[in-house]
């Protein structure tokens, strides 16, 4: 029986260390696939962003640089998107990449390397052709 006790209560320990599934808003825009991840740390100001960055070609330019292949935005958990209305230094934008997995690995490391807090980057915009 406590075996059995303190298996369970290992499991349960360990929970938070086992990836999350995080809800995602999915549209196209142009020639775009796009993805955005709604992470729980985004504010109202930061969603707003986004949700016009997925859906608008001009405000995409601006954060997204390049048309072609895949692209992604990665943030800071701790840094925020943007604070007192600017985007922070550390959310990195990359663009024209072969394929998902060179993007987001891409953005992660430049993000994860400009920012001040502590915990690990996120993608939080994928960008992808349309199929």
């Amino acid at each position: 029986m406590a075996a059995k006790f303190l298996l369970g209560a290992m499991l349960f320990a360990a929970s938070p260390i086992i990836a999350q599934t995080v809800p995602v808003e999915t549209t196209t825009l142009g020639t775009s696939a796009i993805t955005l991840h709604l992470h729980p740390f985004l504010t109202e100001e930061e969603l707003t962003t986004l949700r016009l960055v997925m859906t608008n070609e001009q405000a995409l330019s601006l954060f997204v640089p390049g048309t072609l292949g895949h692209a992604a935005l990665a943030v800071s958990p701790d840094d925020g998107f943007i604070r007192v209305g600017a985007p922070m230094g550390s959310a990195t934008a990359v663009a024209d990449l072969p394929d998902a997995e060179a993007a987001g690995t891409a953005a992660l490391a430049g993000c994860d390397a400009a920012k001040q807090g502590t915990a690990p980057c996120v993608v939080v915009l994928e960008i992808a052709p349309a199929p």
